[in-house]
């Protein structure tokens, strides 16, 4: 199944085109981290791009950054059966050839519903969209 959402698809290529809205300042979508905080085996992209299947594990995110002999391996010529990167930004270099290991098998470490501050516990989806404000 493929969730589509018109709006949030289109902000979230906005966003990471980098030239969404965004508040602070610098703020750049890092791809690499994204795909090993979501995807850390790389079995999504092993799904939809069949070009990098040979390649294992994390390193599915960064072909490029690959030896040739892994590249080899894995039956990927970069420029040929699989394009050179358009760009490499350096925000990526510190997720480069990391792994999933020693992460939380959940996105951002949490496993398991959110934790509800106390001040907000009774505070369900009725406060934040009802026009009464007193609670």
């Amino acid at each position: 199944k493929v969730d589509y959402d018109v709006c949030s698809n289109y902000g979230n290529w906005l966003y990471s085109a980098g030239i969404g809205n965004d508040p602070r300042d610098n703020r750049k979508f890092n791809m690499i981290k994204q795909g090993l905080d979501y995807d850390g085996n790389g079995d999504y992209v092993r799904l939809w791009v069949p070009e990098l299947q040979g390649i294992k594990g994390a390193d599915i995110h960064t072909p490029w950054a690959l030896n040739s002999a892994a590249l080899s391996q894995a039956g990927v010529t970069l420029g040929e059966t699989y394009p050179q990167p358009v760009v490499t930004a350096p925000e990526w270099s510190r997720h480069i050839n990391q792994g999933p290991q020693g992460r939380s098998p959940h996105p951002r470490g949490r496993r398991g519903p959110a934790h509800t501050p106390m001040q907000h516990k009774d505070r369900g989806i009725d406060f934040y969209f009802s026009h009464k404000k007193d609670v």
